[in-house]
């Protein structure tokens, strides 16, 4: 990935740039990690590598279905709420049975399909508001699929900065270093490439 999202000629080329960097920012977060890495929770958060990769999948899932089925709601979850609730929380954490090669390759499946969709949709189409989510709004019916991209544009920077910060606690390893290793960018006096610490 580049280390900025490259310019574009249009409002849609722009937006998928911007969303294609947040969604790449994940990959580089989890660079060089262990599964046991990768599953630590290092913080005062109860947050892993692992489970914001998990979250960042399941996320972009739920809010790109609401776009391609708009004008429509999705088709509705009939399951039994603690069914609900515990795949919710499970989303967060990354389990024992879990590897991080898996997660990725999870992630990486669900951004294709992401950009996918957003590269044919119309950007004006009404995306109705669920009423019944207390954090979402009561006095508006619909949002746009272009509101659509730039809240998960604004979802995975949120998430991708706890990223970094809890691969800095893992390790001290930063962003730039990592994508430095990730994309084999030639080193300078001020930026080196990752590598594991000697044990």
């Amino acid at each position: 990935m580049p280390g900025l999202p490259p310019p574009a000629a249009d409002e849609r080329q722009s937006l998928l740039e911007f969303l294609t960097f947040q969604q790449n920012a994940f990959f580089a977060a989890a660079y060089g990690l262990t599964d046991e890495q990768a599953r630590s929770t290092p913080s005062v958060s109860s947050l892993s590598i692992g489970g914001l990769i998990k979250h960042a999948t399941v996320v972009q899932k739920g809010w790109v279905q609401r776009a391609a089925c708009a004008p429509d709601f999705p088709p509705a979850d009939d399951r039994p709420m603690p069914e609900i609730m515990a795949e919710h929380a499970d989303q967060y954490v990354m389990r024992d049975d879990e590897t991080l090669q898996h997660l990725l390759a999870g992630l990486e499946k669900q951004n294709a399909e992401v950009l996918k969709v957003f590269r044919q949709a119309d950007f004006d189409t009404a995306v109705p508001v669920p009423h019944d989510v207390p954090w979402f709004p009561q006095d508006l019916d619909h949002w746009t699929v272009r509101w659509v991209v730039l809240h998960l544009i604004e979802e995975l920077t949120r998430h991708a900065g706890h990223a970094d910060i809890i691969r800095e606690s893992v390790d001290g390893a930063t962003m730039y270093e990592l994508m430095a290793a990730n994309e084999e960018w030639p080193e300078t006096d001020f930026l080196k490439r990752w590598k594991p610490a000697e044990t």
